[in-house]
């Protein structure tokens, strides 16, 4: 077939015609092209992520979906339940009432988790752990869905699907390749920071009791008067922190690959309850743009020097599940679920994760999954949902509408949603202070002489791996521009000239993107 023929046929096709050496467009399930992969919809530069940001919504509900019936991520994991108790009234804060007086308790229930590896794998790989807590107020469930480390790796949701799948097994292989998320993490130098932590002492806890939680992302706080500020959760635990070598691992995880399960089981039931110490650091929307980098993004940690965390409150987990697949496995999670005083902020990961983790839920579980006893709220639950799978609401009213005459019911308005100023127009843009490379040198330096040792171990043994030499060098040079003795020292041990690193980074400005 000639080339005119060739190009006839591509036409009647119906398939896009590419300028030789172009690589093909990006598109939708339905073949539409993208204009762009790498940021999604928002009502201005620091507004929410639009509902009509159809490519988004179809990315995240076919990743949703990869899995039957397990966890596309946080699928090994152990569930306790405790109780939280308030410091004090901090209502000038939130009118969330789980805080609204000293003493007050809460029931809970907490999942801790490994985030990439499958159900069963070892409890000893180098993983982020979840750190998923359940508060049932009587307002409603609480979810706070947070992480061991205070930050992440990528700061948009339309990035999460193309994340994920870089760090899960080879499609073709289905082996983990560190060539893989090294390539992707390479295009996304926000991602320094959470390497660093990552493959510091604290990418393995020795156990769950031992270890922090945070919120990662940045929420909203709203007091009766309406006033709001921007908060950011942590919780240190009481029992120190502590993490495993790579050596550590390496033998605990052939003596006992369910070691941390193990340690909760063991200590719970002889009476040793953990307990984590929940703060809040506050910020006024007034101070957003006072910092070097956008307090709403999600790869960044808020300096505890400029905002000190108020001391909330303190969890304490006392009785393991009787059963783990009913509570343990049936357990769901979503950073929407959140009663009246807390709302999502305008951070553009979590606006993703809004939609994204309930979806999944609704898909492993089923349209009903709320009512399941593990997730079933406290508070009296009203409302017109009927029929789905495994529905047990035992609904005896012919009204499933409203407004109705014959069952009347009413709106809240103290529980409205805060209002709040939208500037500029709808964009497809990244957000404007990246930093992406300050924090992660500013957590290296803070390290001491053995640790930066075995980081630069840790990191190495992964990297060394990869067999592309443009995907090492971008990695180290995103390193280096962090903090240059980090860099040079990691060059020497992945084996990359050094001035191949600093190449990757000269297109950048001193915070930029590639």
């Amino acid at each position: 077939m000639n080339r005119r023929s060739l190009m006839l046929a591509v036409l009647l096709s119906g398939a896009p015609v590419l300028a030789a050496g172009n690589p093909p467009p990006i598109t939708t399930d339905s073949g539409a092209p993208l204009g762009t992969n790498q940021s999604s919809k928002t009502a201005g530069p620091r507004g929410g992520i639009l509902l009509e940001d159809f490519a988004l919504i179809e990315k995240l509900a076919r990743f949703d979906r990869e899995r039957i019936p397990e966890r596309v991520v946080h699928a090994r994991g152990v569930g306790a339940y405790g109780s939280f108790e308030s410091y004090g009234d901090f209502s000038h804060l939130t009118r969330a009432s789980v805080f609204s007086q000293k003493g007050k308790k809460t029931p809970m229930f907490v999942r801790f988790s490994t985030v990439i590896h499958p159900s069963g794998s070892p409890e000893t790989l180098r993983d982020p752990r979840g750190f998923a807590l359940k508060f049932f107020t009587d307002e409603g469930n609480w979810d706070l869905v947070g992480n061991n480390l205070p930050i992440f790796f990528i700061r948009d949701a339309i990035k999460f699907p193309d994340m994920v799948h870089s760090l899960k097994p080879s499609p073709v292989t289905n082996r983990q390749d560190p060539g893989r998320y090294f390539d992707f993490f390479s295009h996304q130098p926000e991602s320094t920071h959470m390497l660093t932590q990552l493959y510091s002492d604290l990418g393995i806890p020795a156990n769950y009791r031992q270890m922090d939680g945070n919120g990662v992302h940045a929420f909203k706080f709203v007091n009766a008067k309406g006033q709001v500020k921007y908060v950011k959760f942590n919780w240190k635990s009481q029992q120190g922190v502590k993490g495993l070598t790579a050596e550590e691992a390496t033998k605990l995880g052939g003596e006992d690959f369910q070691h941390a399960t193990h340690d909760l089981y063991t200590n719970i039931q002889a009476g040793k309850f953990p307990s984590w110490e929940l703060s809040v650091q506050v910020l006024d929307p007034k101070d957003l743009d006072g910092f070097t980098f956008d307090p709403l993004d999600a790869t960044k940690d808020w300096p505890k020097d400029r905002l000190p965390p108020v001391k909330l409150g303190r969890f304490t987990l006392n009785k393991m599940p009787d059963n783990f697949f009913e509570e343990t496995e049936q357990s769901a999670f979503s950073p929407g679920v959140m009663p009246p005083g807390i709302e999502p902020s305008e951070d553009r990961l979590l606006q993703g994760r809004l939609f994204s983790y309930a979806d999944t839920q609704r898909y492993r579980l089923g349209a009903n999954y709320l009512s399941l006893p593990v997730n079933r709220a406290r508070a009296a639950v009203n409302n017109n949902s009927q029929a789905g799978a495994m529905n047990s609401g035992n609904t005896k009213s012919d009204v499933n509408y409203e407004p109705s005459v014959t069952r009347e019911t009413q709106d809240t308005p103290s529980a409205l949603f805060s209002n709040a100023p939208l500037t500029g127009t709808t964009q497809q843009r990244p957000i404007e202070k990246t930093d992406n490379f300050t924090q992660a040198g500013a957590f290296w330096t803070a390290l001491d002489a053995g640790a930066k040792e075995r980081l630069i171990q840790n990191l190495a043994g992964d990297l060394g791996q990869v067999r592309d030499a443009k995907v090492k060098a971008r990695m180290v040079g995103h390193f280096y521009a962090a903090n240059a003795d980090y860099g040079t020292r990691l060059a020497k041990a992945v084996n990359v000239k050094l001035d191949d690193a600093k190449a990757t980074i000269a297109p950048l400005a001193t915070h930029g993107v590639p």
